[in-house]
């Protein structure tokens, strides 16, 4: 089995982006030419999006390269001008993504990562017990992953993992395919868990408060959304753990089986010595970073004197992370064969397709509501769902997210929900907060197919996570995961005055 996927799966993933090639732009065409009670640009507009949607759900067309047909194509039939359809890439929130992926790419650059990986196994919350290895990889993506992608969280765990396994087998111990597993699943659905920490965790995060910020006007503090996020991370590790263990028992093998976390962690890349110049460089740049998001929100918490108020405004997230990222340009990394800690060719493979992807869906979803169409899907959803309180549209608004983001992209979902759901509540008199964090927190909820994250497929590649056992698991998470969500929205939201 490839790491992409089993036989049977990348002949579905083939069939689903040749019929979604075509599927979209018969969407276009036919929307167009069906008589709608909406205006006509709105009209026009809800025909791109037919399109967009089609070929984001079927993945025909890359993400990013379809929100940016989507843009021009608005422009072209005259929905919006090249001024106001393309300020959007602009956003300060682009260069939240921008600063946050090239540190993340100098700490994997350096395997700053994978070294704090492999001091984890190797240290005595391990103590020999093989039992422990996946509940200890899992609170290790969960933390990484809050910080840094979860597509490349994942990447670092797989080969500790195998190499446990390895060890195991090596001195005589089967682990079985229930333990594989066991590990693997609980790395993938961990780092999905971790991006909830913080806003940067993932892109659909971002995606989300740029839009409630954009369009409903009301911004959230990094801070504020760690008060909301930590609690909810660690309810859900909580319920990972049980489920896991409940599900996937182990063997009286594993049970009795040892392995040292050196040996373990020798599987993945041997011994560490000292930091390096250029790890310590990525340690100081990641912190002073994460130190300067969070302290607008701490000084607000304290005061709301007019100097913290203009002190928020300069340390403004896309800001810090762009001068945070700047850094690693500057500081000198002390080896003969480099100059400084990151190069440019070495930064320039950060994900730029998820940069112009929010660029182009944040355009969109302001054309959406500017020409009152996210009012008129939302009027819909209304009708359909009976939803009409605050927290009835934030529950309709998260069951859909976590349906939607296990078929598609996070990011596509949470580009097509949102402006949908502020709509709902700008037309409904209601506090848009909570539906928006609802589509937010939804998006994180991706546990029960290989095509719903890259971090279950990249488990699921590995040829030892059963599809029935991810579809299980993943069931019993999203459940889960929507249950605790909702409870954390409706506890957190009024305490700290947003609903």
């Amino acid at each position: 089995m490839s790491a992409e996927g089993s036989p049977s799966e990348l002949k579905f993933d083939a069939w689903r982006k040749r019929v979604g090639m075509f599927a979209g732009p018969a969407a276009l065409l036919v929307i167009w030419a069906v008589p709608l009670p909406i205006g006509t640009e709105a009209h026009r507009l809800a025909a791109i999006m037919g399109l967009v949607g089609v070929w984001w759900v079927s993945e025909a067309v890359p993400l990013a390269v379809t929100a940016l047909i989507g843009t021009a194509l608005a422009i072209l039939a005259g929905v919006a001008m090249p001024q106001s359809a393309f300020a959007p890439f602009a956003n300060p929130i682009i260069f939240l993504f921008l600063g946050s992926f090239i540190i993340g790419r100098a700490v994997a650059v350096h395997e700053l990562d994978l070294r704090i990986a492999r001091s984890l196994l190797r240290s005595r919350l391990v103590d020999g017990k093989v039992t422990r290895v996946p509940i200890m990889l899992g609170l290790l993506c969960i933390g990484v992953s809050g910080w840094i992608n979860g597509t490349a969280t994942t990447a670092m765990m797989m080969p500790l993992a195998i190499g446990v396994l390895s060890a195991m087998r090596a001195q005589g111990v089967e682990p079985g395919r229930a333990f594989a597993s066991r590990t693997l699943l609980t790395i993938a659905f961990a780092a999905s868990i971790g991006s909830k920490i913080t806003p940067v965790g993932a892109a659909s995060n971002m995606v989300a408060l740029g839009f409630l910020e954009s369009i409903g006007g009301v911004r959230i503090e990094f801070v504020t959304w760690m008060i909301m996020g930590i609690p909810l991370t660690i309810v859900m590790a909580f319920l990972l753990i049980v489920a896991v263990g409940w599900m996937m028992p182990h063997s009286d093998a594993v049970k009795a089986a040892r392995i040292s976390g050196a040996e373990a962690a020798g599987m993945a890349q041997g011994e560490d010595g000292r930091l390096t110049r250029a790890q310590k460089n990525c340690l100081l740049v990641f912190v002073g970073t994460a130190f300067f998001w969070l302290l607008p929100g701490i000084l607000r918490l304290s005061s709301d004197a007019p100097a913290i108020e203009t002190l928020a405004e300069r340390l403004n997230l896309g800001t810090v992370a762009v001068l945070g990222a700047s850094l690693l340009f500057i500081l000198p990394a002390g080896s003969p064969t480099r100059k400084f800690t990151l190069t440019w060719k070495e930064a320039s493979q950060i994900d730029w397709g998820t940069i112009l992807l929010f660029g182009g869906a944040l355009s969109l979803g302001q054309m959406m509501f500017a020409t009152g169409l996210a009012e008129a899907i939302g009027r819909g959803l209304i009708a359909v769902s009976g939803a009409e309180s605050l927290w009835g549209v934030t529950a309709m608004a998260l069951a859909t997210a976590i349906a939607l983001t296990n078929l598609t992209s996070n990011t596509a979902t949470a580009a097509m929900l949102t402006p949908v759901v502020l709509s709902i509540a700008s037309a409904s008199g209601l506090n848009p907060i909570a539906p928006a964090l609802g589509v937010a927190f939804g998006c994180g909820v991706p546990y029960l197919l290989p095509i719903a994250t890259p971090p279950n497929a990249i488990v699921y590649g590995s040829g030892m996570v059963p599809i029935t056992s991810m579809i299980k698991l993943g069931f019993v998470m999203c459940v889960a995961g929507f249950v605790c969500m909702f409870a954390v929205l409706r506890v957190m939201l009024p305490l700290l005055g947003f609903a």
